[in-house]
């Protein structure tokens, strides 16, 4: 460890319906990996309220950004002086729709960054955008974090290479990654899969915090530039800590230069 290490967490829990009982819990685990040292906390996709099946119950559990929730994390965040990350059902326009939202709160407990995700996931028998709004094409809102540039994206983003890529264009070296990953046959693999990948491909490090059991996949992890597993959790609701630093990311990029040597740029669609 140097100087220049930071310690980031990911933490996995199982969100209910309850967004006060969700938040006691992220309080909790918040509160252990700031014991053990880590200063940037995240944790997975709808975390503020969540149920198997979206639907109309869904939409009534949406808060906006100055709600209870985001009020909540922020008081979690100042008492410990980190950085949280977390999903959460945002209120939109649209009285029959949410938003997918992710928020960061910093140590001072203010929202400095935010993302709506972009890619629903109407995949593997689910709809999600029957009751979500996906996120406008906007420049990609990063923040700083010891020495990081940090972006973000959400669950079914990972299978969509150009997100990742964005983000790195964006600046980002570190790309945190909320999930709600419903468990199914190969899915565990897709997930270890993609996630190093993105890593790798990008010379970034992911930190990927996912739902755990009995609907997500659980195995929450950071993996660094070079796709080394730092961390991984199984299925438990636990915290996992891993010491992270620009430095490597400087050495993995001296010797695969891969980002400086592409030939082809992310355009929207």
């Amino acid at each position: 460890m140097t100087e220049q290490d930071v310690a980031i967490a990911v933490a996995q829990f199982a969100p209910t319906a309850d967004p006060l009982a969700n938040l006691a819990v992220m309080r909790g685990l918040a509160t252990d990996a700031a014991a053990k040292g880590a200063t940037l906390v995240v944790f997975p996709e709808y975390s503020s309220s969540f149920t198997p099946e979206l639907g109309a119950h869904s939409v009534a559990a949406a808060e906006p950004l100055d709600g209870q929730f985001v009020a909540g994390l922020s008081a979690i965040a100042k008492v410990l002086g980190i950085h949280l990350v977390a999903g959460m059902l945002e209120t939109t326009g649209d009285s029959l729709r949410l938003s997918n939202t992710l928020v960061v709160l910093d140590q001072h407990g203010a929202l400095v960054a935010k993302y709506r995700k972009l890619h629903l996931y109407d995949a593997f028998g689910q709809k999600e955008s029957d009751w979500v709004l996906a996120g406008a094409v906007e420049e990609p809102e990063t923040f700083a974090f010891g020495g990081f540039t940090v972006g973000l994206q959400t669950c079914y983003d990972i299978r969509f290479p150009e997100v990742t890529r964005r983000l790195v264009d964006a600046g980002a070296d570190l790309v945190l990654l909320p999930s709600e990953w419903v468990r199914g046959p190969l899915k565990e693999q897709h997930w270890r899969t993609l996630v190093t990948a993105r890593a790798i491909e990008n010379t970034v490090y992911i930190a990927a915090a996912d739902q755990a059991p009995p609907i997500g996949a659980g195995n929450s992890m950071i993996v660094d530039p070079m796709g080394v597993e730092l961390v991984t959790i199984g299925e438990a609701t636990a915290v996992a800590i891993a010491w992270i630093s620009p430095a490597r990311v400087a050495e993995v990029r001296a010797v695969n230069p891969a980002l400086g040597l592409r030939r082809f740029g992310v355009h929207p669609r």
